[in-house]
């Protein structure tokens, strides 16, 4: 099959908008917990009722917005706009002090508990805005403007972004002492600029993918629902099957990631962490891209199951050793393994997914990857550290530690994809048999 070429406005668009969005989501979900730790000492319940309130925004945000795009046939105008409200909901974050709140709110016993609460309503918010432009349109998006000929190679960029938006957040970050309420305050309206100038140029630069609003589109409450119709499951067996791989997969990753850099930070001591991460993400970015373009020519069964023993044998190591070194190695492993994983089952996911249905089906696909794993994962990891050591702050207060054991959690969970992942083998043998 020849390879469709992609062009030069297309791959710019894919890498300025993913990698802005994955900036965005990686403040969200790697440092919001650290905001919300340091500005108010929020435990571990805290921070994982914040996780899956944000799934829950996401998934129905995605469910909703995602078939009003199939509708109306558009995507440019949800994007650039979601964008721009995106980067506006961002900058907010800034006017979440103790400062404000006590002038706002004196009659509050504890600034922190509103803090705390308001942080979680207002990640809520900026997820809506976030999960329109990026989980569902954009999404949308690239499966409409990509076919089984080039989508691994696109996918393989679009999963690489995490890491590199990682890099860029971790360096951004390092001139900053968090401890601060001003550094947040600056960090906040820096990111949502950029957020906000990216979705007014997304006005010019994104052009629509050949979709039409068809005829089957035209009830809007209907596709909102489509994809949990039992008809569309026994129609697409292999795309719900993988989903449920990916969701188990997701659940592993979301046990560990909300409490990775307190663990780094708090556990470890490791102030430079930032500096032993930045080889680690740049190697693991450049393994995505290589499991991308693996993907286009080997397949999900040659690419999936190397990505699950990289993320396991990361665990591994975070979970025996914690001294510099291995930290290093056991970082690079499991980040190469988790982002390789994203490519892999994104790309599985796009291939299945029925033409011109692109955007009903982002729903079900954030329900995968988003929502049972924001509610799971956070979860499983928070009952893991309870009873964790507390550290003393400098204020008088008592914080949560957390400890290795999310690793060996997250990696029972891991194992656990492989029956899910036979299933899907033996779907796709069935399915070539039948050919």
């Amino acid at each position: 099959m020849k390879k469709t070429k992609l062009s030069p406005r297309f791959w710019l668009a894919l890498t300025v908008f993913s990698f802005v969005g994955q900036v965005a989501w990686v403040v969200e979900n790697m440092y919001f917990n650290v905001f919300i730790y340091r500005m108010f000492r929020a435990s571990a319940r805290d921070i994982s009722v914040m996780v899956a309130a944000s799934a829950v925004a996401a998934t129905l945000t995605t469910l909703f917005i995602g078939a009003l795009s199939d509708k109306l046939g558009k995507r440019r105008l949800f994007i650039a706009g979601g964008y721009i409200l995106w980067g506006i909901s961002i900058w907010s974050f800034a006017l979440i002090r103790t400062d404000v709140i006590e002038k706002i709110f004196p009659a509050a016993a504890s600034a922190a508990s509103v803090g705390v609460s308001l942080v979680i309503i207002m990640d809520c918010v900026m997820t809506f805005f976030g999960s329109s432009a990026n989980d569902a349109c954009f999404n949308a998006w690239l499966t409409d403007s990509t076919d089984a000929t080039n989508r691994g190679s696109a996918e393989g960029i679009n999963a690489m972004m995490p890491l590199i938006a990682i890099l860029a957040v971790f360096g951004g970050f390092m001139p900053f002492d968090l401890d601060k309420s001003s550094s947040w305050v600056t960090i906040y309206t820096i990111i949502g600029a950029v957020v906000l100038a990216v979705g007014i140029a997304g006005l010019f630069l994104i052009k629509d993918g050949e979709v039409k609003p068809a005829a089957e589109n035209g009830n809007y409450f209907r596709n909102i629902f489509y994809g949990f119709c039992p008809s569309v499951v026994r129609e697409n067996r292999i795309l719900y099957t993988v989903l449920g791989a990916f969701a188990v997969f997701g659940i592993s990753i979301q046990i560990f990631m909300p409490y990775l850099i307190l663990y780094y930070s708090v556990s470890l001591g490791m102030d430079d962490y930032v500096l032993v991460m930045a080889p680690a993400i740049v190697i693991a970015a450049v393994t995505t891209v290589l499991f991308g373009k693996l993907y286009d020519r080997r397949g999900f069964r040659m690419t999936v199951l190397p990505a699950l023993a990289l993320l396991a044998a990361g665990y591994v190591v975070l979970f025996f050793f914690r001294s510099t070194a291995p930290v290093f190695i056991g970082s690079l492993l499991m980040m190469s393994g988790y982002l390789a994983g994203m490519a892999v089952f994104g790309a599985m996911l796009r291939d299945y997914t029925p033409p011109h249905r692109a955007g009903m089906f982002q729903g079900l696909r954030i329900v995968g990857q988003v929502l049972v794993p924001g509610i799971i994962g956070p979860a499983i990891g928070a009952a893991v550290l309870r009873g964790a050591g507390t550290v003393l702050n400098g204020d008088g207060t008592t914080s949560f530690v957390p400890n290795r054991n999310i690793f060996l959690a997250a990696l029972i969970a891991a194992v656990a994809v492989l029956p899910v992942l036979a299933a899907v083998f033996a779907l796709q043998r069935k399915e070539k048999k039948n050919a």
